[in-house]
């Protein structure tokens, strides 16, 4: 596979294929949402427009980084986010770097969100539907966070069909500055298992798949057959 791996500030143009990685935490909490059963996540564009499709649908679940906040139903942690029941619902999801990424490339072809917990099921649908290339969006950091870029170049070789072992690409995510951000508490609204849970490999068996409905974008689960 011809991957090639940006930051955010580095997409100059639209990629044909864009797999957008938010290992800590964005998109290991989506997955989370969507396990917990939530039926699509709106990705919103800033906390404004998140309070105010909350607003317009007072059932709806909205989550954003940081501690708790007025309006919001949760925070950006999947260690707080598993014993949330969101059976049906729709989740209203705005962070600093993962839903900034998505919405980015929100016109390339496809869009797939991606952390190491769905990253098997990501780089096997990848296999189906690239075409043979794909731009990886390294959202932290400006493209230089450790963990989103492991998580990339894993699924990337993955893809290709190329043999990789998980254990390194863990262990540079386990690593990172954002790993290390989370356990010492510098961060707010975490919870003490957020690291472990976005480390958990392959824990949920579909990709998230991301595409405009209704000039919002919107992102669903995607089942993807394991291979015969």
């Amino acid at each position: 596979m011809d991957a090639r791996f940006l930051g955010i500030p580095e997409l100059t143009e639209v990629p044909a294929v864009a797999v957008v990685v938010d290992v800590m935490r964005a998109f290991t909490v989506a997955a989370w949402a969507f396990a917990q059963g939530a039926e699509k996540i709106v990705l919103a564009e800033s906390l404004d427009e998140a309070l105010a499709l909350k607003a317009r649908h007072p059932d709806w679940a909205a989550l954003k980084d940081g501690p708790p906040a007025p309006g919001f139903d949760a925070v950006n942690s999947p260690g707080m986010l598993r014993s949330v029941d969101l059976g049906g619902r729709t989740v209203v999801q705005k962070t600093t770097a993962g839903t900034v990424g998505a919405l980015a490339v929100k016109e390339a072809s496809l869009v797939l969100c991606a952390s190491f917990v769905v990253a098997e099921a990501t780089a096997r649908l990848l296999r189906t539907r690239a075409g043979g290339s794909a731009t990886f969006v390294v959202t932290g950091e400006d493209g230089q966070a450790e963990e989103d870029l492991a998580c990339a170049q894993y699924i990337a070789r993955r893809a290709a069909g190329t043999g990789a072992d998980a254990a390194d690409f863990l262990r540079r995510a386990a690593e990172s500055r954002a790993a290390g951000e989370l356990v010492e508490g510098v961060r707010e609204g975490v919870h003490p298992d957020d690291v472990a849970l976005c480390l958990e490999l392959d824990r949920f068996p579909f990709a998230m798949v991301a595409s405009v409905e209704d000039s919002l974008m919107v992102l669903r689960p995607h089942e993807v057959a394991s291979p015969m």
